[in-house]
């Protein structure tokens, strides 16, 4: 019967174009850092699927994981700034939550940060 609170915050960013391009891995570790403030940490693919045509150890995506004061901070730009920018944003979906409480929430595009430049 607590009151809910936040512990952590994960951002997770699946970068599809490391594949065929090496460096896409770095600009959206530069952009991820610019959004959240603390450097992303790479992660590599477990294992090998021909149809996805990724390798074992090959990086194809990003993760960073706030507390504190980033989280909050974060957060209230994400409620405050980026959320409302979204074109016919219609409020955040309250199906989304899992059975342990954690709320997931996907973004299309990072155009929505007042950091990212197009």
């Amino acid at each position: 019967m607590q009151v809910p609170r936040l512990i952590k915050l994960v951002i997770n960013r699946g970068v599809g174009e490391a594949r065929e391009n090496s460096k896409a891995i770095d600009v959206s570790a530069k952009e991820l850092s610019e959004i959240t403030g603390q450097k992303p940490l790479v992660r590599k693919a477990k294992k090998s699927i021909a149809v996805f045509k990724t390798r074992e150890g090959m990086a194809i995506g990003l993760k960073v994981t706030l507390r504190g004061k980033r989280m909050y901070d974060f957060l209230g730009k994400l409620i405050n700034i980026c959320l409302p920018k979204i074109r016919d944003f219609k409020g955040v979906n309250p199906k989304s939550f899992d059975g342990r409480g954690n709320y997931t929430l996907g973004i299309k595009e990072q155009l929505i940060f007042p950091e990212v430049n197009y």
